[in-house]
């Protein structure tokens, strides 16, 4: 970890130089001796620099700028089965939903390692750029193909504004308040899930096929504004502490390499993000998981040569990656102290598991309603519902975070949430049938949301507590990056389901149809709600809707939840199975105490002093070590 003079004596001179004149008080100055401390480094020496009014100023900014990030979320979420329906490619949702997910996973490691690498700040442009070029790319696109090339990009945007802001807060907080601060930032989500439904329906409803186009146009203008202060106040704080003398980074020497040579700069850096096993990981899962959403689609199905070879390849590169990491990645991105880590991997895969669970249900959620409930529900009010397990999560993260400052324990509440939420996806068996009232599919969205926002809290906050400062940002990729490859598992074999079982489901409840007709139900949600709702195509079109939803809920127990088998009754060659492994992965996850340091390992404050710790916190420390 990068350290104090009073920790650690200064090299000696013939083994590097120092980068910035020291002129801050020795005790007070931070030593950066490798370049991925450099990011943590200055994180440090920018803490012991805020005064009273410049830390409230970096709290109101991150948010302003999680403000704008809910924002987006609960509005952009409902835009994408439009924008599909208008290119008459709904069933492409999931592919396109897939890509997104695989680049939230990817991008988060890269966001991290510039932000080790480099600053916080410099991360912040870079996530900028990429989210202005995606929504431009989005907005004016003429095809499903520009629409989904400037998801990549909005993508990569929204992965690095949300890794950078828990980042931050991992800089700024102490072990105790982490689950509150990081529940905090999702609270604009309660405000914008009303607000942003209503923002939603009027960009949809005069407009099905093109108003989403400005929907997403807008925050070509509201993200630059809501992250200029947060940039503007973390540059002053580096600023600050550089002009102080408070980081001191020793540069070792490197052959003599001429400082030019912008060749064996650009390779180094390269090397240092690691990005050949980057891509490798990205390209071979996204092969394997797309082949699953287009194979119903695709001419002869699983017989297709495309969907062959990329089932092929897909887990041939990802061999490939986990050999190239083990053998020749010098800095690969999934550091192998973070295997060995009890801590970091139970809570990972928690996550895992509870994004496939996730993803299976919600993937056509908006879909299922606005076909099933149309006119009964407006759009605005599909959209509040859609939105209550947001609302939800949101509201009991929070609460959990207030128990874990209380208590200043969090394993009980992990378990305990688990639970909860396998008690609402269970419910949703029912509720989300043809015939489900409105009472039970609100019932188990909030039951869903108390459990989850148990859960997402505190596996989050431990995952954090079982690193040092150091290694915080990529511990934070890395769990966040397990999440999102669930979640993208989940949305391929919910794509899956759904373009295989859909079409089977319209021919067995409109046999009077013809294969034309029934293309376009299944390629568009507008032509199905234009309809009567007592019209026979249309009841017709609700029950093979309501068919392929109980299959999806029934795949999300199995996969996310929690018992040991379950054969679908409506097709007997269909089986999931899955053993308790969330809740078993729970009880490995050490029982940190959340104190006064920045985690559960050293016993540094986010200044990079050592602070007291409770002396029954040392056994929990020597289990948790990385």
């Amino acid at each position: 970890m990068s350290t104090t003079l009073s920790e650690k004596k200064e090299q000696p001179s013939s083994h590097g130089n120092s980068s910035e004149h020291v002129t801050g008080r020795p005790e007070e100055v931070i030593i950066v001796e490798n370049r991925e401390e450099l990011g943590t480094g200055r994180a440090e020496a920018s803490a012991k620099v805020w005064g009273r009014y410049s830390i409230w100023a970096l709290y109101i900014s991150l948010g302003l700028a999680a403000y704008v990030y809910s924002l987006d979320y609960s509005t952009t979420y409902f835009y994408t089965p439009f924008a599909t329906s208008s290119f008459s490619v709904h069933s492409l949702l999931s592919s396109i939903e897939v890509v997104s997910q695989i680049i939230l996973a990817v991008g988060k490691p890269v966001v991290a390692r510039i932000a080790d690498l480099q600053s916080r700040p410099f991360a912040f442009t870079i996530v900028l750029t990429f989210y202005i070029v995606g929504y431009i790319l989005i907005a004016s696109s003429h095809s499903v193909s520009h629409y989904a090339a400037g998801r990549v990009f909005q993508s990569a945007g929204q992965t690095g504004l949300q890794i950078l802001s828990q980042i931050i807060v991992a800089d700024i907080t102490p072990l105790k308040w982490r689950g509150f601060v990081t529940a905090w930032l999702s609270g604009p989500f309660i405000i914008n899930s009303f607000i942003g439904s209503k923002i939603a329906s009027s960009m949809t409803n005069r407009n099905p096929a093109n108003g989403w186009r400005w929907g997403y146009g807008i925050f070509c203008i509201l993200v630059p504004v809501s992250l200029a202060p947060i940039m503007v106040v973390l540059g002053w704080g580096e600023r600050r502490a550089k002009k102080l003398g408070l980081v001191k980074r020793v540069e070792h020497s490197e052959g003599g390499a001429s400082k030019r040579d912008w060749v064996r700069k650009t390779l180094k850096f390269a090397i240092e993000m690691d990005l050949l096993g980057l891509i490798l990981f990205g390209v071979g899962w996204a092969l394997l998981l797309i082949a699953m959403t287009l194979s119903g689609g695709a001419k002869d199905g699983w017989r297709n040569p495309s969907i062959i070879a990329m089932i092929i390849v897909g887990p041939i590169i990802i061999i490939a990656f986990i050999i190239y990491e083990i053998k020749w990645a010098k800095f690969p991105f999934i550091p192998g102290h973070f295997l060995r880590n009890r801590g970091l991997m139970a809570t990972s895969f928690i996550a895992f598991f509870d994004f496939i669970s996730f993803y299976l249900t919600a993937l056509y959620l908006t879909s299922f309603l606005y076909v099933v409930k149309t006119p009964e529900w407006t759009l605005a009010e599909q959209n509040y519902f859609a939105s209550t397990q947001s609302v939800g999560l949101t509201v009991f993260a929070i609460v959990g975070g207030v128990i874990m400052r209380w208590r200043r324990r969090l394993k009980v509440l992990l378990i305990g949430g688990l639970i909860i939420r396998c008690l609402g996806v269970g419910i949703m068996i029912r509720s989300r049938g043809a015939n489900g009232s409105d009472a039970e599919l609100v019932i188990s969205q909030v039951i869903q949301a108390f459990g989850g926002g148990f859960v997402s809290i505190t596996e989050f906050t431990a995952a954090q507590a079982a690193v040092t400062h150091k290694h915080v940002a990529m511990a934070i990729a890395f769990n966040l990056l397990i999440t999102e490859v669930g979640g993208a598992i989940g949305s391929s074999v919910g794509g899956a389901i759904w373009v295989h079982l859909m079409p089977r489901y319209l021919r067995q409840y409109l046999p009077g149809t013809t294969d034309e007709q029934r293309a376009l139900l299944f390629g568009s949600i507008i032509n199905i709600a234009a309809l009567s709702p007592d019209d026979p195509i249309r009841v017709g079109a609700i029950q093979a809707y309501a068919e392929t939803m109980k299959i999806l809920i029934i795949a999300s127990l199995a996969f996310g939840l929690y018992f040991p088998s379950y054969r679908l009754w409506y097709q007997s060659d269909i089986e999931f199975s899955s053993g308790l492994i969330p809740i078993f992965l729970a009880l490995l996850v050490p029982n940190y105490r959340l104190g006064d340091a920045q985690n559960a390992i050293d016993g540094l404050d986010i200044t990079g002093r050592r602070v007291d710790e409770p002396q029954e916190q040392k056994k929990e420390e020597n289990s948790a070590r990385v």
